[in-house]
């Protein structure tokens, strides 16, 4: 047994494209127009983000969760700078915002915030790496 793939449910995949192209990651187009893209992350595992449509068409009882989300996605930064950045131009976008950038007590500048959908993801760097 082995982890393949992490699944997103969004509302609006060219939304949901656009947020995580910002973050560096390569998604595939829908090409056959089924509310379904794709990333390969490092080592083989993929990201993959469905429509609510696409969700229900297997579940037609499929409802989104309530309330806050119970998982985030992390994204690693080679320097503190990069994450103020990177949130700052997620926010610009139009992110959803949980906490701004702050030097963290285990030694990252951490940042939270929410995609289009609601969903968590964090941005982090080891506090005191070199600048590039």
């Amino acid at each position: 047994m082995a982890l393949q793939a992490i699944g997103i449910t969004v509302d609006d995949i060219a939304r949901a494209r656009a947020f995580y192209s910002r973050l560096g990651l390569d998604v595939s187009e829908d090409a056959e127009g089924h509310g379904h893209a794709e990333a390969e992350l490092p080592g083989g595992l993929r990201l993959m983000l469905d429509t609510v449509e696409t969700i229900r068409s297997f579940d037609p009882g499929w409802e989104p969760p309530v309330g806050s989300s119970r998982a985030a996605l992390a994204f690693a930064f080679d320097t503190a700078a990069e994450v103020d950045a990177k949130y700052d131009e997620l926010v610009s976008a139009g992110a959803g915002t949980d906490k701004a950038p702050w030097d963290a007590f285990w030694g990252q500048r951490y940042a939270r915030l929410r995609d289009p959908d609601g969903n968590g993801v964090d941005l982090f760097a080891a506090l005191g790496a070199a600048s590039t």
